[in-house]
């Protein structure tokens, strides 16, 4: 009796039916539609702060810069043998640390012995700054000339020579070189890229001479696998290139990390100590006891590093998450309250039906079931629109994907940063306090829990604007459809 009733009586109010249902559908479509942009630009972060981890990286350990101390010592120094003629190429190369002071490699084994710690590993990143060129020597001359002197007025002399022609003609080239631990290249800075040509190290090469370089610096320099690159004048044999796997990496050469300390003259020295803990939901409570343990020690996550990311990647999540959070709240309580006034309005006009039926001995929570009922299924018809809408939204932002541009800058005055080589971590980004530009291809995916939330609100609005229906139908008395009669 319920169900055919509720079928013939929705049958009769078709329109009415439609409106409600259209009410709550654009508040449906509007959530979800905010829900998968805003997962979107997620995902569209997360992107952006693997391209800058090692993969799997939860964290870095890494030491602030101390300030400088004004020895000269410290400073860039090139030497040359300026007598050397011009047919001679001069090169040097001036290798110093990045990314923060250095830390003991045995740090890397108390980092991973910490609680909620999987593992950890240590690397050291290098900045190597190579000028080479020549000198050409100049030719002194001396010139005569004349001048008036002597009892006659008249006298003649040779001028002081002068040094005609000569210079210098220098290159400098500068590029980052990040130290690898070759046991455990599962994190570190080369995680994040793949081997496209060529191989990438082998446990037994800890001690090797051999490097791998990045695709875009080998094409630059014109370097192949089987290339010999030479730093510092030691050789190195070049066995793979690697591509990122998102962005653009700032580190050009990979090596060995015994070799990296070696040529950096840091033995036993990392910049960088990557760290993935147990659990990701446990990683502020990891960060807080490597602090505590490990004093001296800056320890950055990636929420830490998502407040330096800006540009219209940062501006969009925020007006995602919080304008589109209020104006879809707002939306759907005016769909609820104008779901719940039409439902009111449409009993009124069914006076003398409701009186009829209680005329006829329904029970008043007889007749507030039947309301009830009514707006559920308006409430189901308008979630299902909503969910056809919201989709359609969604898959029109993923299939034009507009791109937004991520900038990522400075982490603070923690000197090192996020301590990492370039691209394999964000130290390199924040030690050079430079901006990396990264474009991104928005996408709105939409989760099984954005649906069951969309059903959700679809039921509660029918039952919201079922109960108000429900009770003004409860208050009408059979006198009332008598009255109703014209």
């Amino acid at each position: 009796m319920f169900g055919i009733y509720l079928k013939r009586e929705l049958s009769r109010r078709k329109k009415a039916a439609l409106v409600i249902a259209m009410g709550l559908a654009l508040g449906i479509a509007l959530v979800i539609t905010v829900n998968s942009v805003s997962a979107g630009m997620q995902q569209a972060q997360e992107k952006v702060l693997k391209s800058l981890y090692g993969l799997g990286t939860d964290m870095t350990v890494t030491k602030a810069q101390a300030a400088p101390s004004g020895n000269a010592s410290d400073r860039p120094k090139f030497d040359f043998d300026a007598k050397s003629s011009g047919s001679k190429e001069q090169s040097s190369d001036r290798v110093m640390t990045q990314g923060g002071q250095t830390l003991k490699s045995s740090l890397v084994t108390e980092v991973a012995a910490q609680k909620g710690v999987s593992s950890a590993v240590g690397s050291l990143s290098l900045n190597v700054v190579k000028v080479n060129g020549s000198f050409t020597q100049g030719k002194a001359k001396s010139s005569t000339s004349n001048s008036q002197g002597g009892p006659g007025g008249q006298g003649g002399g040779t001028g002081a020579p002068q040094v005609q022609g000569g210079g210098a003609s220098f290159d400098v080239n500068s590029y980052s070189v990040a130290g690898v631990d070759v046991s455990h290249q599962e994190l570190g800075p080369l995680a994040t890229s793949k081997i496209t040509t060529g191989k990438t190290f082998t446990a037994a090469q800890s001690s090797s001479k051999v490097a791998v370089l990045s695709k875009s610096y080998a094409k630059e320099n014109k370097y192949k696998v089987g290339s010999t690159l030479k730093i510092s004048g030691k050789k190195y044999k070049v066995i793979g290139l690697a591509t990122p796997d998102s962005s653009e990496s700032t580190t050009d050469v990979y090596l060995p990390l015994k070799q990296a300390q070696t040529l950096g003259d840091a033995k036993n020295k990392v910049t960088t100590i990557y760290v993935k803990a147990t659990d990701s939901k446990q990683i502020a409570t990891v960060k807080t006891t490597i602090q505590k343990n490990i004093s001296g020690t800056t320890v950055t996550t990636s929420a830490d590093l998502a407040d330096t990311v800006s540009g219209s990647l940062s501006t969009a999540s925020n007006l995602a998450t919080n304008v589109g959070k209020w104006l879809s709240i707002a939306v759907l309580v005016a769909a609820f309250l104008v779901a719940a006034l039409l439902t009111s309005s449409a009993v009124s006009r069914r006076v003398r039906e409701f009186g009829t039926l209680k005329a006829l001995g329904w029970p008043s929570r007889k007749v507030t079931r039947q309301v009830v009922g009514e707006s559920i299924v308006n409430g189901l018809l308008g979630g299902a629109l909503g969910i056809a809408l919201g989709l359609g939204a969604a898959y029109t932002v993923t299939a034009i994907s507009p791109k937004l541009t991520a900038e990522l800058g400075s982490t603070g005055g923690n000197g090192g940063g996020m301590g990492g080589p370039g691209g394999g971590g964000p130290g390199g980004q924040a030690a050079s306090a430079a901006k990396n530009t990264i474009d991104i291809a928005l996408s709105a995916p939409v989760s099984v829990t954005t649906i069951a939330l969309a059903v959700g609100l679809a039921v509660t609005g029918g039952l919201i604007a079922g109960a108000m229906g429900g009770w003004r139908a409860s208050r009408m008395r059979p006198a009332d459809a008598l009255r109703s009669v014209s």
